[in-house]
């Protein structure tokens, strides 16, 4: 079977960029199981309440749902379990660095397939404050009513 090429989105987190300020980003392979992979395949997954955690040496993601694959028998997986992030040595160590800042913490942006591995990405995040997210805001609706105004002008409106 001839490997698939590109990159196939399979879930995204679009809250994390709303209520983090993303510092950084990695990309990591995770360890499935045969049934979690077929359901990632199928387009069946959620990243609303998931996390990275480093201990002892190596990264974790936790509260991933990947919902049970509907055609698999007893060898099915559990929907939320833990699952260890591939990542290098070194990543890891910067990571660690990192995370012993205050506030930092590591949030999945991105769940898909590149080159038929499974991976994720991950956002190395500071929390926002509710007046940044109100700013953030105010921009994109600044940016959205420039690029009307554009539109018009292109059309011989204004």
């Amino acid at each position: 079977m001839p490997r698939e090429k590109g990159r196939k989105v399979v879930a995204s987190n679009k809250k994390a960029r709303h209520d983090y300020a993303i510092i950084d980003t990695y990309e990591a392979g995770i360890a499935l199981t045969g049934t979690e992979v077929k359901s990632l395949r199928a387009g069946r997954a959620s990243l609303v309440d998931a996390f990275g955690q480093v201990s002892n040496g190596e990264v974790f993601l936790h509260q991933m749902h990947i919902p049970e694959y509907a055609h698999g028998t007893w060898t099915n997986h559990e929907p939320r379990r833990t699952r260890k992030l591939l990542l290098n040595r070194l990543e890891i160590t910067r990571l660690v660095g990192k995370l012993q800042e205050s506030g930092l913490t590591l949030v999945p942006l991105s769940v898909y397939f590149s080159d038929g591995w499974a991976k994720v990405e991950l956002g190395l995040a500071r929390g926002k404050k509710s007046y940044d997210k109100r700013q953030d805001l105010a921009k994109r609706e600044a940016q959205r009513e420039i690029q009307r105004s554009f539109g018009r002008r292109g059309k011989g409106m204004e």
